[in-house]
């Protein structure tokens, strides 16, 4: 007898050919990419769910109108394109590095978004970080965290982690498990269609006289299975038989196996990683805002307000050396997700028969307009 062109030795006494034949069809181990790099090029470069739900909090951040206070004030054209970069430097790294370059008199003109993969913390003897180190090629640039003077080089934003004192946690990792599960179920289906879409099944070892597999053979046969057909890339692949094995195709079918709300499991669980309601997605069997406005409110008011405040408050700050008097606000009343939530404070404002016309206005953001008027 010969199985896939090799002569078979004489058979020994094995467990139940059912359950050791089993092991043939075992996917490959769970592991998943990591590594910051591995990640971004698994989830944002990747896959769909991923990259829409940051670049949905990112372009949304990036978008809020941002007073600067005084009214006019330069250090609002700092801002074109930044506050994008940073929230997704945030959603991904966990970490957003901002560059001050100044100008010739030494103000700041130009704030620039490093790469956080490339930044290092130099810590001091007691562990506070002494200078940033970021690292292009075979260069590396040295800014020191406390300047002499008061002014620093760079702004650092860092969400927070409990188990890192200088570094901040970004969603990727906590994504990383959904995101290989949908990458794997996307490339397995292209798999099935690319091999007709065949079932999977067992091979089952007939000779008529009770013999099964001696454990040589068996090992043989599971290294050839293995490295020919299992795996997503093989999916349904057609395989030629010898030596009293059949194929029997098996009843569990991707239905069976609750594929498809296995996919739709996980590109929720994407989604909730980095804080987008799963609805505003398009993703089916998410019922817990009543309808689409309340999903793109509470995507607004617990993901994307949250995180260009944290962003204008680190820059805000980093400029408060040059400009003691800076102040940056976000125009709220901008925001279309969150008319309904400004229809209700006027409503509540206006029904307030104890207060003036002057206090009511002030409450709304208005200058009052005193007097008789």
């Amino acid at each position: 007898m010969r199985l896939f062109g090799w002569k078979a030795a004489r058979p020994q006494a094995r467990p139940a050919l059912t359950r050791a034949l089993g092991t043939l069809f075992q996917p490959p181990g769970g592991d998943w990419p990591t590594g910051y790099e591995a990640q971004v090029r698994a989830a944002y470069l990747g896959n769909a769910i991923a990259q829409r739900a940051v670049r949905i909090v990112a372009e949304g951040a990036g978008s809020i109108s941002v007073d600067a206070s005084p009214e006019g004030h330069p250090a609002a054209r700092l801002l074109g394109g930044i506050i994008e970069t940073a929230a997704a430097h945030l959603l991904l790294h966990g970490d957003a590095y901002l560059q001050i370059l100044t100008d010739a008199d030494g103000v700041p003109a130009m704030l620039y978004a490093l790469r956080p993969e490339r930044v290092t913390i130099e810590a001091d003897a007691t562990g506070w970080p002494a200078a940033y180190l970021y690292r292009t090629g075979t260069s590396t640039m040295r800014v020191p965290a406390a300047p002499a003077d008061g002014r620093p080089g760079l702004i650092h934003v860092r969400t927070m982690h409990p188990l890192d004192d200088h570094y901040g946690l970004g969603c990727l990792g906590a994504a990383s498990g959904p995101v290989a599960i949908h990458n794997a179920a996307t490339r397995w289906n292209k798999a099935l269609l690319d091999n007709a879409a065949r079932p999977s099944g067992a091979l089952v070892y007939e000779t008529g006289d009770g013999a099964t597999l001696s454990p040589e053979q068996f090992e043989r046969l599971k290294a050839e299975m293995e490295a020919s057909f299992a795996g997503s890339g093989n999916a349904g692949r057609p395989m030629l038989l010898e030596g009293g094995l059949k194929w029997q195709a098996l009843s569990l079918t991707p239905a069976d196996m609750d594929f498809n709300n296995l996919k739709a499991a996980a590109a929720r669980e994407i989604a909730l990683a980095f804080g987008v309601p799963p609805m505003l997605l398009g993703l089916p069997g998410d019922n817990t805002y009543a309808n689409y406005s309340e999903a793109n409110r509470a995507l607004w008011r617990l993901t994307i307000l949250p995180l260009a405040a944290k962003i204008l408050d680190a820059i805000g700050t980093a400029l408060g050396a040059w400009w003691p008097e800076l102040k940056f606000a976000m125009d709220l009343d901008s925001i279309p997700a969150l008319a309904v939530d400004r229809q209700a404070l006027w409503g509540q404002v206006t029904a307030a028969d104890f207060l003036s016309d002057d206090e009511k206005r002030e409450m709304l953001g208005f200058a009052p307009r005193g007097g008789a008027a």
